[in-house]
C-alpha cells in the first residue's frame, strides 16, 4: 500500500479509559510487499476478572483469558518487535487503539514507549470514512457502505480482516490515503480522548453527507 510493511490491528479492552483499563485481546495482520506474513491474535491474561458487560459485548470470558491468555510482557515484546521504523499501523478509531497500546508499552518499556510509537506511521480509517460517508461511521457501518462480507465484530482478529477490506475499498474509491497519515479527526464537541500524541496532527472534523472534494479533505482544511 504505502510502506513495505503495513499492520492492520485492533484491540479488545476492559473498558474505554486507556489509563485505568487494559487490553485483553490484540490482533494484527502483518503485510509485507502485499503478502500476509503474520496473522497475530492473542488473549491477554491480565490477572483480574472481567466485567460481565465486557463479556457480553466481546464474547471474551474469564476462562478464555485464563486458559488461552498470555502475559502482557510477552505482548509488549511482540509489539516492540513489529513496530519498527518504516511501518504503517492502520486501525479504525486509531486514537483509541494507539492510546491503549502506548500505555501497555509504557508499563513494560517506560523509557522506550514514546520512541516506539513515534517512529512508525498511523492511519485512522475512521477519519477517512468521516470525510466520505454520512453518519454513522463505525467499522460495521463502513463494511455495509462498501458491501464487504460481514464478520464477527467485537473480536479483534475478525475486525482486522474487515479493516483490511475497508482500507482497500477506501483506496480504490479515491487514492488519497497517504494524505491522512498521522492525522486524526476528532469531534470538536467532545475533544480528543485518551493520550494526546505530539506526533499526531489532531484536526476538528465535522460530519458530512457526501464525499468531500479532493481540495476539502480533512488534512487540507
Amino acid at each position: 500500500m504505502f510502506k513495505i510493511k503495513v499492520i492492520y490491528f485492533d484491540t479488545e479492552t476492559t473498558g474505554l479509559n486507556c489509563f485505568s483499563c487494559r487490553v485483553i485481546e490484540l490482533a494484527m495482520l502483518v503485510y509485507e510487499d502485499g503478502e500476509i506474513i503474520e496473522e497475530y491474535d492473542h488473549f491477554i491474561d491480565i490477572g483480574e476478572k472481567l466485567d460481565s458487560k465486557i463479556t457480553r459485548l466481546t464474547g471474551i470470558t474469564d476462562d478464555m483469558l485464563d486458559e488461552e491468555g498470555i502475559y502482557e510482557d510477552v505482548i509488549a515484546d511482540d509489539l516492540k518487535k513489529w513496530l519498527t521504523p518504516g511501518t504503517l499501523m492502520v486501525a479504525h478509531n486509531c486514537q483509541f487503539d494507539l492510546s491503549f497500546i502506548y500505555n501497555l508499552l509504557r508499563r513494560h518499556f517506560p523509557g522506550e514507549a514514546d520512541g516506539i510509537v513515534k517512529n512508525v506511521d498511523w492511519l485512522d480509517t475512521l477519519t477517512v470514512v468521516k470525510d466520505r460517508k454520512e453518519y454513522p461511521h463505525k467499522l460495521i457501518d463502513a463494511v455495509e457502505y462498501y458491501g464487504i462480507e460481514k464478520v464477527n465484530f467485537h473480536r479483534a482478529i475478525d475486525d482486522t480482516k474487515a479493516l483490511y477490506n475497508v482500507t482497500q475499498a477506501l483506496k480504490n474509491e479515491r487514492n488519497d490515503l497517504e494524505e491522512y497519515l498521522n492525522i486524526f479527526g476528532y469531534n470538536p464537541k467532545y475533544g480528543v480522548n485518551g493520550v494526546k500524541f505530539e506526533f499526531i496532527d489532531y484536526k476538528p472534523q465535522y460530519y458530512t453527507k457526501f464525499m468531500v472534494p479532493e481540495n476539502k479533505i480533512l488534512p487540507k482544511k
